[in-house]
Parts: C-alpha cells; structure tokens; sequence
C-alpha cells in the first residue's frame, strides 16, 4: 500500500496581479480598511497572521449514496482561511483530500506464494502494517499548507474522503463515487453544494474567491488527477506528487497481477478496507465485496473495473493546469503512472509542469525545500491570483541527476531521443541485427524464491534462472529517456508463467537494476484478454518496462537480464516451470538520446 506521508502539498486560487521587480502590488476587495494580499517579486508575500486565522469544521453534501443508506454521503473538511475573510477579503483555496487522516487499519492481504491461473483454452492472508494517523504539527491543521499558504492570502482546505474518518459512506478506491465525493468539496466552494456545521447549521462559503487548486502525495494526489478529469469548474490547477493515473498500472502489469514496491499481495479491496475508518463500518461489506470480484486477481485482465478507475483516459477533459512531480525511484507509485499522464496532458495542450527526483516515494518539501516553496507559491499565484510572474516562461522540465544536481528541460522524454534497438546472442547485446534464420535456444528455470537482485550479479556465469545479455564496455555516457520495450521469441512447457525483464547498468564497482518490466504471456495481444497459451509452441512476447531517466557512465556496460518470477512484484508459484527463448528473434528497444549514434 502507498504509505501517507505527512507532509503533503496543496494548490491554490489567485486573483489578478502584475508582477513587479522589489515593487509592491495589492488586490483590492470591497472594504478599502482590510489588508489586501501583497505580491512582490511575482509572490504573494506572508502579510496574514496565521495565529489569528479562522478554523472551521465542516460536512459536505454530496451526490452519492456510497453506502446505500437512503442519505447522500457527507465529507468532513476542516478549514482555515485568513481572519479578514470576515470582513470583505475573498481568497482562493488550496485543497488536498485523504483517506488517510485517520489513519490505516492493520489487514489482512493476498498470500503471494501461489500458482498461476491458466486461462481455459476456449474462451490470503498476508500481513501488513498499519500506519498512525499524521501527528498534527503545532500549526492549527497538520502539514505544511496553512503555515505556508494562509499568511499568503489562500485559504486550506482539509477533507477526509467517503468511508474514512468523520466522512460518511465508502472508500471505492478510485472510482465515480470517490470522485464525486471528492469534486462535492469544489462545488461547495463555488455555491454548488451544501454544507453544514456539526449541529446541522447550514453553512455557505462565502469567504473564497472559487478558484481551487489541489495537491497532496500519493493517494492524496491520486484524487487531484481524478477530479481534474471530470473538468469541474472552479478547479484551476492541481499539483500531483507520486500519484496515479491508472489503479490499473497500480496493482497489475501488462496483464500479471503485480505488487506496488513494499507492499506485496495488496489489491483494491483490502485498500478500500486499511482506509475504512468511518464508524459502523460493516455497512461496508457489500461494496468491498463488489471490489474483490471486479478486481478480477485471477486474469490480471484490464476491465470495465479498471477503465472506471483510469484516469489517463479523461485527459482531454482537464481544464486544470497540473504540476506533476514523480520520484524516478518509486517502486510504490511506478514510474508509468506520471509518463502516461504528461504525455496524455501534452496531448491534450494542458499547461503543464514536471519535476521529476531520484528520490523514491517523497515529497520535494523534504529534499528541495528551498526551492520547492517558492516555485509552489508562483505556480499557485499565477494560477489562482492571476499573479503576472514568470512561472510558466521557465523551462518546463526540472530533473536531477544521478549525482542529485539539478537541470532544466524544455520537454521529457529528453529532445533527439530515439529508439534504439540492441539485438541479442548468448551473452551478448549488440546494435548489429543477427540473422534470424538460424535456430538457437536458451533456457530460463523458474525459482519464485531468487530475489532479482541476486540474478543480476555475476552475469557471465551461468544460471539456470536467468538469461544475461551485455553491451561491451561503453565508449561514452548513454542517456535513457523514456520506456524502453522488449520483445522476446520463446516458448513455455506450460500454460502460463511469469515473464520479467530487468534493464541493468554493470559498472566495474556496483550491478544496479536500472528499470524492470513484468508480463502475463496469456495476455499476449491485449492487457483486456487473457488467451491460452499452447506449451511447447513459440511465441513472441512484446512487453515494456517502467519508464525511466537514466545515464549509464562511460566504462559500464548496459545488460539485459531476463527472469520469470520477481519475488518482490510478481505472484510466486511452485519453482520448476521452463521459458526456452531464441535470442536470435528477440530484441530491446532503448529510447535513447542522440539515438543509434549515441551509443558506441
């Protein structure tokens, strides 16, 4: 499960401003006596007392009834917003929503040691930890937002979603009506919804301008990209770190049941359950039930459960601009889940942004922090104020490099990058094509038990659990950019296995696994169906890898490592089954930059 972090990032709403060098500017509200925001330097400058601001506990109607109880579901938000909205002051809001503010429960998982299903020819209990609600910082809500953004001029909105915490219904884990419990919020920001006070009051906001930005980590920023593809007005920017775009990609991989890194045997129901902190939560049961058959576990097969909850699918519906940050080592919240995104944004010409870390699952507050809050507070002012600063005239792009320094980009994957394609012999990766016409045989033995990282080593001895194919020794630094494919000729002595490719930098101190990619066989033509497998008859699977940003130095030498089960992804049946592959008739396509030229 993707653990919540207890820092998290929110957007924001702005108003119009012109942004002038060391020159004070202010908007002006409707009471010439309160104090307007003030923007220097193309920034919103911290003018409001934090320690006088007003706090707000409130339910949120909705248009759902996720538990079927005859009453649409309510949303618990707490807000926080500068004491002048009283007295005339409209602000815009930074929103971040969460299944996690009450915390996870401890429970049970899918056992990973088990067979593989074999799709007909025609037609658990693990164990996780459960993680302590966030600690509340000694600011008046936890995180950083209000500390930050509130003396600013933005109000903070803290929701908890259905089924969790104080917020009435069902966690759906990502789905319409998590949406819609989500989206509620901004239609009540905007006088679309109702609200009520805990004693049944009801309550209007009429403190903000409408302009909302949302943001967070993780599932946190998962919601964000949800509700930016429904188009919701009001909703003007989101900045989703580490989130998803597709659950699908989340929990399965190219049609194998696949685990999020740290957390095997988790799937959407048990989610839906870690999260279900509302009271009385056996009114719960039948909708973690419909969770549990429409994930299907058994296929691993993309379906109707999956397109409801893939995101990537409603980018031509994104209204909102988006900021999107992604660690390049996240095995929790893979790498595909922001590739897929940016580039169905850029198809769509939604204004965008990328920050992109070599750090794992976290949030740039704890790593880049100088430059992080300022580069925030632009993106929020020019989004939500109308603030005329230079945010979107800077390069689109900031990436950091293997030794942690930082450089811009105007696009990702990186310009002049081309695919490549490596040919493959006994031991040997090679940009000359070999003749196809000769017959060759390799053979990989299944062992669920060796971990990947163990595989890798040693590649020019034998193995019967692996096949390792290397370049020789590179002449100069070889950039990756982007998701690099394979394509493997081979056949299997039984219906189905699990097939794996692992893309590695050997270097003359340290074997690092730059990237990996993972396959059912059965989902030979499509993630949508599973198709039996005839064993002993030879197929070509064609599958890709996480994508990535990555130099491998001159000196090293780039491999190929292919595997069936990776213990700590893949499900982990009985040892014993045989992947013979012709080396001859498969390949690896490298998105390279600079191209074939590059590598040498």
């Amino acid at each position: 499960m993707r653990k919540p972090l207890t820092v998290t990032l929110c957007s924001a709403l702005l108003l119009p401003f012109m942004m002038g060098a060391n020159v004070q500017k202010t908007v002006h509200s409707t009471d010439a006596d309160v104090q307007h925001p003030v923007v220097k330097n193309g920034m919103t400058q911290p003018v409001y007392s934090l320690d006088d601001a007003i706090t707000e506990k409130v339910f949120i109607e909705t248009k759902i009834d996720s538990d079927k109880d005859g009453k649409l579901d309510r949303v618990h938000a707490d807000i926080i917003r500068p004491r002048e909205t009283e007295e005339g002051l409209k602000v815009p809001v930074i929103y971040e929503m969460s299944p996690y503010r009450a915390g996870l429960k401890d429970v049970p998982v899918y056992d990973v040691n088990t067979e593989l299903y074999a799709v007909p020819k025609k037609g658990g209990s693990g164990h996780r930890e459960g993680k302590p609600a966030p600690e509340a910082s000694a600011a008046n809500l936890p995180g950083y937002y209000d500390d930050y953004f509130v003396p600013r001029g933005y109000g903070v909105v803290l929701a908890e979603s259905i089924g969790t915490g104080l917020s009435e219904g069902c966690p759906t884990t990502g789905d319409e009506r998590e949406i819609e419990g989500t989206k509620a919020v901004i239609d009540w920001l905007n006088g679309r919804n109702k609200a009520y006070t805990e004693d049944g009051k009801e309550v209007k906001a009429n403190w903000t301008t409408g302009n909302v930005g949302m943001t967070g980590v993780s599932y946190n920023g998962t919601l964000p990209n949800a509700v930016a593809g429904t188009g919701v007005e009001g909703l003007k920017t989101i900045v989703p770190i580490a989130a998803i775009s597709s659950w699908y990609d989340y929990y399965r991989g190219n049609g194998a049941v696949i685990a999020p890194g740290g957390y095997p045997g988790e799937d959407t129901d048990n989610m839906a359950e870690a999260i279900l902190t509302r009271d009385n939560p056996e009114v719960c049961r039948d909708v973690i039930k419909e969770l549990t058959e429409g994930q299907d576990r058994k296929t691993g097969d993309y379906n109707d459960y999956w397109s409801h909850r893939d995101y990537v699918k409603n980018a031509d519906k994104v209204k909102a601009s988006v900021f999107v940050v992604h660690g390049l080592n996240d095995w929790n919240v893979k790498t595909k889940q922001f590739a897929q995104w940016w580039e169905a944004l850029g198809e769509n010409n939604v204004p965008r942004k990328l920050w992109l870390h070599q750090g794992a699952h976290a949030n740039p507050y704890s790593f880049r922090r100088d430059v992080w809050l300022p580069t925030l507070n632009k993106w929020f002012d020019y989004w939500l104020y109308d603030v005329k600063n230079d945010i979107m005239d800077e390069p689109a792009v900031d990436i950091q490099r293997e030794d942690k320094q930082w450089q811009t980009e105007n696009s990702w994957p990186a310009e002049k990058t081309k695919p490549v394609s490596l040919h493959l012999r006994p031991g040997v990766l090679s940009k000359l094509p070999i003749n196809q016409d000769k017959k060759l045989s390799q053979k990989i033995v299944d062992d669920a038990t060796q971990k990947a990282e163990d595989l890798v080593l040693n590649p020019k001895i034998n193995s019967l659990n692996r096949l390792a194919y290397l370049t020789a020794e590179l002449r100069n630094d070889v950039r990756i950019s982007g998701t690099t494919k394979v394509k493997v000729t081979a056949s299997i002595d039984r219906p189905v296995v699990n097939l794996t490719a692992l893309l590695v930098d050997y270097g003359p101190e340290k074997t690092e696994i730059v990237t990996r990619g993972w396959m059912d066989p059965q989902n030979l033509k499509s993630d949508s169906r599973s198709k039996a497998l005839k064993p002993g008859k030879q197929y070509m699977f064609a599958w890709e890898m996480q994508p990535d940003d990555y130099v491998i130095q001159k000196g090293h030498r780039l491999g190929l490592v292919l595997v069936s089960s990776d213990y700590n992804y893949t499900l982990r049946p009985s040892a014993g089954a045989v992947i013979t592959v012709d080396p001859l008739k498969s390949k690896m396509i490298l998105p390279v930059t600079g191209g074939s030229r590059a590598i040498k």
